[in-house]
């Protein structure tokens, strides 16, 4: 019988979704609420770049065309090059395109009877006789609804989109109260780019945040007003945002994705000797942090502009806040057509903005919050069930508990991709892709629910470590080599990829390491 599985969403994790799950003989359905694939490079701010080296961001078996030289292709290339991969696999005839999925409900077991389950869906299985998933659908061109009964889900709703992450902030001193307008960052994103230059241009405007889309459309105020109406950026923390991937012209792959650095730092379910071997060798990962840091505090000269973070560089790479500096950002700070002003907190009035809550105002006519998305609420709202939201969202205190980042123990017949990050999105998600193929496939079967929860905790643990406030990013950057171990070795795969012990501990590893099992 032919196992229909319902794929959500046609970003990078639901084409790789479709075509692993269509290798192995399943019925894939992808459901995609917009009208193109893509997920968040159908549309960005129109000067962003990829934020990692081309040949970390790539499918193991559809490299680059040769056409685009860069080592950080812009949004139109990856964008192209995506839809060329849905292209030649055939993929865009399994997507069923302006269809919103609503939600989805679980039809078996009663929620009680699942309590008692010590196996994954009951019995381990990835498929049921007993259980279904209804999925409720909206066509967005006319409104109307349509259910599928599928025999597993696949959720990649990804954690960049849709639901803004909006401040919360004290009666009468909200949005409500200015006399200009805020917009979010997905709002600017969404304009093509004359739309958004008209938008700022001749205006005051204040861009709050600090990480890659705060910069980008920094930087592309000042193109629209240059230094007569300087853009204020209003950030709370300092990063360590790269200017190159080459600190003092060494590679930073050499640095931070081999095995040899992820000897240096404490795993989730290491041994003994591994665990010894980090705490004696945790000298040279400061030093590679420190080495690192240098090169970024000197080439944009952050001590002079007092913009020096109080983290280290390994934090903000276990938190996978890595992005790169646009280019003549901090020249723009020192004409002044960029004003940094730092602020734990912000609140509006009727001519703009007050920082700090204090008395200083800061004049804006446009404010755009650059602050990022709830992921973790889209997750939570697809659920019918609030047992499952309950489950899925997890407590305020922990990651979304995943086990390999892509199973909840207590939901069953269902998968999460793309919700958890590394330093290359693109190619950890492959590798879980192809892990999820193989369990669906029978290769393997889950641990028990008990075991699989102390898995959770553990990994919980590590990042909480790792990556300060921001663990709930659930980011496996620093430690992406061993995760990729677990699932070769759960696939029956020899997780040693590389020819030669040297070059297993020194040369990095990338998407061409995995390109057969």
């Amino acid at each position: 019988m032919e196992r229909k599985v319902a794929i959500i969403g046609a970003g990078i994790s639901g084409l790789l979704a479709c075509k692993y799950t269509l290798s192995k003989g399943f019925h894939p359905i992808i459901f995609e609420a917009k009208n193109s694939i893509g997920g968040v490079w159908t549309k960005t701010i129109e000067t962003t770049k990829l934020q990692t080296p081309k040949v970390l961001y790539q499918f193991s078996d559809f490299p680059w065309p040769s056409s685009v030289k860069e080592d950080f292709p812009n949004q139109h290339q990856v964008f192209d090059y995506i839809q060329s991969y849905a292209r030649h696999f055939d993929l865009l005839r399994h997507i069923k395109f302006n269809t919103k999925v609503v939600s989805i409900e679980y039809e078996g077991p009663s929620e009680e009877e699942m309590q008692y389950w010590t196996m994954w869906s009951g019995t381990g299985e990835p498929f049921s006789s007993k259980g279904k998933w209804k999925v409720m659908v909206e066509d967005t061109s006319n409104l109307s609804t349509e259910e599928y009964l599928v025999d597993f889900v696949i959720l990649c709703i990804g954690r960049f989109s849709d639901i803004p992450n909006i401040p919360e902030f004290p009666p009468n001193k909200g949005p409500e109260v200015f006399h200009g307008k805020v917009i979010h960052s997905m709002e600017y994103a969404a304009m093509d780019y004359e739309s958004a230059a008209k938008l700022v241009k001749g205006k005051q405007v204040t861009v709050v945040g600090f990480q890659k889309s705060a910069l980008d459309i920094a930087m592309e105020c000042t193109i629209a007003n240059g230094i007569e109406h300087p853009c204020t950026v209003l950030y709370k923390t300092e990063h360590w945002i790269v200017p190159d991937f080459f600190p003092w012209g060494v590679p930073l792959p050499l640095l931070y994705l081999n095995r040899f650095a992820e000897l240096l730092v404490h795993k989730p379910g290491e041994g003994f000797l591994l665990s010894l071997m980090a705490t004696i060798l945790s000298p040279v990962r400061w030093a590679f942090s420190k080495f690192v840091e240098s090169h970024i505090k000197k080439k944009l000269q952050l001590t002079k502009l007092g913009m020096v973070p109080k983290h280290s560089f390994f934090q903000q790479l276990s938190s996978c806040l890595i992005c790169i500096m646009p280019e003549k950002f901090y020249e723009k700070v020192e004409e002044g057509s960029i004003i940094l002003r730092k602020g734990t907190s912000f609140s509006f009035c009727k001519e703009g903005v007050m920082v700090n809550d204090d008395e200083q105002l800061l004049k804006t006519d446009l404010v755009i919050l650059a602050t990022g998305f709830r992921g973790d609420k889209k997750l939570k709202d697809i659920f019918v069930s609030p047992t499952f939201q309950d489950h899925i969202f997890g407590s305020p205190n922990t990651t979304v508990p995943l086990y390999r980042e892509c199973i909840h123990p207590q939901i069953p017949q269902l998968a999460v991709i793309g919700f958890s990050e590394s330093v290359s999105n693109l190619y950890i998600s492959e590798m879980r892709c192809r892990w999820l193929a193989e369990l669906l496939d029978g290769t393997f079967k889950l641990p028990s629910i008990k075991d699989m929860e102390k898995n959770v905790e553990k990994w919980d643990e590590y990042m909480k470590t790792n990556s300060g406030q921001h663990y709930r990013r659930s980011c496996i950057g620093a430690i992406q080599i061993w995760y990729n171990d677990q699932l070769c070795q759960d696939m029956g795969w020899n997780p040693k990829r590389k020819k030669g012990f040297i070059a297993e501990l020194f040369e990095p590893y990338g998407p061409s390491d995995y390109v057969s099992s």
